[in-house]
């Protein structure tokens, strides 16, 4: 089976070579639309769309439609293009086979299938990977998104410190849709090849430089109460934009990866940010992070970030909001 990433597609896409069946399905959605809309833009010019372009979608149409589409031959071109958007609502798209075994070489059938996948051993996608392109669109994991981040706004020309990255990394999570928009953003404003800075996104996205969760792992790491508390004052009188969840999010995942940075024999930079599965950069954060609080005090965090969780949900908890949730939890931690 002939499956590729995003990336090896898109090479393909510029040098004009196309393939008759495109099966992009996946968890993320992002990489579907970047391909599916490249297609839709570039493979024909504008006077050629207008006979050899369809856009189906996956509730309004069936895999009998799907196939007569695709078997038509392009007029005064020398392809057509159909895409299947929303394929995931189609029935029985398995059905599709005897087409993927077969499929009309002038025709490129885009199938865009998101937020799951169709099983790889299935007769159907076998079929596409013969004759065609499949490509598996993973989640990135939140842990590299500073990694996906950096190379991102670099593919475009522009510098992004490390600081900045990790600001958007833990205020945007990993919905590379979310992201792109945010950062895209501050593109606008900034000359090729500037740096995007804090206080380019304070003021284009509205993550502030001073207050947000990232300087709050900094102040927690070197047990700076006044600066945690300063922090979570910020975000009890702006919780629509520093979420409550999402705070709690990042500070689990942040004390996790001091707990196994304990437990690492090896702890140089290289091995450790190979265990932890993040940047070598964001290793010397760890280590100072990790002198202020040791595996037991770690575990103790653990079920206090899991008693707070159900406090917002409930639990226990009758009247405090998210502000006081969050400066009590912040209180324990450093207590």
């Amino acid at each position: 089976m002939k499956e590729q990433n995003w990336e090896e597609i898109f090479k393909d896409l510029r040098n004009k070579v196309y393939y008759p069946v495109y099966l992009l399905m996946g968890e993320e959605p992002f990489y579907i639309d970047v391909i599916s809309k490249y297609i839709e833009e570039n493979v024909l010019d504008v006077n050629e769309k207008e006979f050899n372009q369809t856009v189906l979608y996956g509730r309004e149409t069936d895999v009998p439609t799907i196939i007569s589409t695709a078997k038509r031959f392009p007029m005064m071109a020398n392809h057509q293009v159909v895409i299947v958007k929303e394929a995931q609502n189609i029935k029985e798209i398995e059905k599709l086979e005897p087409y993927a075994e077969s499929p009309l070489n002038s025709t490129l059938l885009v199938i865009c299938y998101k937020y799951k996948t169709i099983r790889k051993n299935s007769r159907f996608v076998k079929a596409v990977g013969k004759n065609g392109v499949v490509m598996d669109s993973k989640k990135v994991y939140d842990n590299k998104m500073p990694d996906w981040i950096q190379k991102y706004v670099s593919r475009h020309g522009y510098k992004i410190g490390n600081k900045a990255t990790q600001m958007l990394a833990d205020h945007l999570g990993n919905d590379l849709g979310k992201v792109v928009n945010e950062i895209q953003k501050v593109f606008i404003s900034l000359p090729k090849g500037q740096e995007i800075t804090p206080l380019l996104i304070e003021q284009n996205i509205g993550i502030s430089k001073d207050f947000n969760v990232f300087e709050l792992q900094e102040a927690l790491a070197s047990r700076d109460a006044f600066k945690s508390f300063q922090i979570v004052k910020y975000f009890g009188d702006n919780q629509k934009s520093n979420p409550y969840v999402v705070t709690l999010a990042v500070l689990h995942s942040f004390f996790t990866r001091l707990f196994l940075f304990h437990h690492l024999k090896d702890k140089s930079q290289r091995n450790a940010a190979s265990e932890l599965g993040i940047s070598p950069w964001m290793v010397t954060g760890v280590q100072k992070a990790a002198r202020s609080f040791a595996p037991g005090k770690l575990v103790e965090i653990f079920s206090l970030l899991r008693e707070y969780d159900l406090k917002y949900k409930g639990v226990d908890n009758q009247s405090a909001d998210e502000g006081a949730l969050l400066k009590e939890l912040i209180y324990k931690i450093l207590n």
